[in-house]
C-alpha cells in the first residue's frame, strides 16, 4: 500500500483538490469520448481537461476539432470502422459513446447509415470494452419513448419510437444494458431530454435564439401548448460523470430537470432574454411532432445521486451573454 508521502497519492490528491466536480475518481484513467468534438462531446472534454488523460474519436472536420484542449489526443476516424476503433480504445478504462447520427431528420434521409452509426457502432464499442474491462456511458435519448402516454416520463415507460434516429438510440440503449448480463460490461445509458447550450445549433430552443438575434420573428407550430424538458449541457456533464462512476451498471436513466415549458412560454423568454424584442408568428402543426416530454428524475436522483442544477432561465441568460451571442 502506498505511503501518504508517495508522489503518486500526492498526486492524486492534488488532482481530487484542483479538479472540476466528479472528475476526479478519473483521475487515474484513461477516457475516450467518441464524438468528442460535438456539442455535448466538447463540453465532456472541456472538463476533463487537463486532470484526466482525455481522447477523442470524431468524424468531423478540424474545424469541428478546434475548440478542444491542446492537450487532448484527437484521432479522426469513425466508430463503425473496426481499425479506427481499436486505435482509440487502446488502453482504455473509460469510453463516453457520444458519437451519433443526432439528427432526426439526417436518419429520416439516411436510415440505414444511421442504424449503422447510432446502433451497430455502440455494439461495436460495447463489444471492444468486453476485451480491456473498459466501462462505457452510452448517450441515449428521451426519444426512445416516442409520444408517451403520460409526462414526467419514468425509465419503465413502454419504449415506442418514431422515428429512425429514435429507433437507433433504443438499440444502443438495449445493448448498453444488455452487455452487463451477457458479457458482464459495466455500462450505463443516459436518456438525455432536450438538450441545450452554447455552440447548440439544432432544436427549438437554439433555433428561437438564432432567429431572435437576427431579428426575425420567432415561429411556432400549433399553438405553443407542446412542453419540452430543457436541460443545460454543463448538468448533462454533471449526469455523464456521475455514470462513470455509479455502481448501478447495466441500468438506463433520464437526463433532464423534471420542469416542463411550453413552447410559447419558451418563445417568451426569448423575447425577454435578447434585446432588441421580436415577434412570435404560428405556423401549421408539424404531424410528427412529440405534444409533451419530461423527464421522471426520481431514479437518477436516487441511483446516480444527479440532480439538475441550472433554471431555464439562467441558461438562456448566459448563453445570450456568452461568446456566441
Amino acid at each position: 500500500m502506498p505511503s501518504s508521502h508517495d508522489p503518486a497519492v500526492s498526486a492524486g490528491r492534488h488532482a481530487e483538490e484542483s479538479s472540476p466536480e466528479g472528475t476526479a475518481d478519473l483521475a487515474d484513467a484513461t477516457v475516450l469520448v467518441t464524438g468528442g468534438a460535438g456539442f455535448i462531446g466538447r463540453q465532456l472534454v472541456q472538463t476533463l481537461s487537463p486532470g484526466v488523460e482525455t481522447r477523442v474519436l470524431d468524424s468531423g472536420t478540424s474545424d469541428r476539432r478546434a475548440g478542444l484542449p491542446d492537450e487532448t489526443a484527437v484521432l479522426e476516424g469513425d466508430v463503425t470502422n473496426p481499425a479506427d476503433l481499436a486505435a482509440a480504445m487502446a488502453g482504455v478504462d473509460v469510453v463516453f459513446h457520444l458519437a451519433a447520427y443526432s439528427s432526426v431528420p439526417a436518419t429520416l434521409d439516411h436510415p440505414t447509415r444511421s442504424l449503422d452509426v447510432n446502433a451497430v457502432g455502440t455494439a461495436a464499442v460495447l463489444d471492444r470494452a468486453r476485451t480491456q474491462d473498459a466501462r462505457v456511458v452510452v448517450a441515449s435519448s428521451a426519444a426512445v419513448y416516442g409520444r408517451p402516454a403520460e409526462t414526467p416520463i419514468p425509465e419503465d415507460a413502454p419504449l415506442r419510437p418514431r422515428s429512425p434516429y429514435g429507433v437507433g438510440k433504443l438499440a444502443a440503449d438495449r445493448y448498453a444494458r444488455r452487455y452487463e448480463d451477457w458479457y458482464d460490461v459495466p455500462a450505463v445509458a443516459l436518456r438525455f431530454f432536450n438538450v441545450y447550450g452554447p455552440g447548440h445549433r439544432n432544436g427549438v430552443l437554439a433555433t428561437f435564439l438564432s432567429r431572435a438575434r437576427q431579428g426575425d420573428p420567432l415561429v411556432i407550430h400549433g399553438d405553443g401548448s407542446q412542453t419540452r424538458d430543457f436541460v443545460h449541457v454543463d448538468d448533462v456533464v454533471r449526469a455523464l460523470l456521475a455514470a462513470a462512476r455509479t455502481d448501478a451498471t447495466g441500468e438506463a436513466f433520464n437526463v433532464g430537470t423534471g420542469e416542463t415549458t411550453t413552447v410559447r412560454e419558451l418563445a417568451r423568454l426569448v423575447q425577454e432574454t435578447v434585446p432588441g424584442g421580436v415577434d412570435v408568428l404560428h405556423d401549421d402543426p408539424r404531424p410528427a411532432d412529440i405534444e409533451h416530454s419530461c423527464a421522471d428524475v426520481r431514479k437518477a436522483r436516487e441511483q446516480l445521486g444527479f440532480e439538475a442544477e441550472l433554471e431555464l432561465e439562467e441558461g438562456l441568460q448566459r448563453l445570450v451573454d456568452g461568446p456566441d451571442s
